[in-house]
């Protein structure tokens, strides 16, 4: 039996258009409901909170074979990007085995 794998993705935003938080709770949940929802994710917002023009949502999997997490993190990964456009400006992974 091998050990679980968790994969960490973290999305970072930058809204210079969002006036209030409002604003950024906007794109914040629509990214996190759509990971949820498409991915079988779950997302959270980590930093940031008190900022309207910038975002960091996190979201992890586990899984008993590490390719499999690597494409599910691919696949959100892809569907923040597709969302978010040019609002995302970086995107990073991190493995705990």
């Amino acid at each position: 039996m091998s050990a679980p794998t968790v994969g960490v993705i973290t999305f970072e935003l930058a809204i210079p258009d969002a006036s209030s938080l409002k604003d950024k709770r906007h794109w914040v949940k629509g990214l996190k409901d759509r990971l949820r929802a498409r991915c079988n994710v779950a997302g959270a917002e980590i930093a940031f909170m008190e900022s309207h023009k910038q975002g960091l949502v996190a979201a992890v999997t586990v899984s008993g074979d590490r390719a499999r997490a690597e494409k599910v993190l691919q696949a959100a990964e892809n569907e923040a990007a597709a969302l978010l456009g040019g609002l995302l400006v970086d995107v990073t992974i991190e493995w705990l085995t």
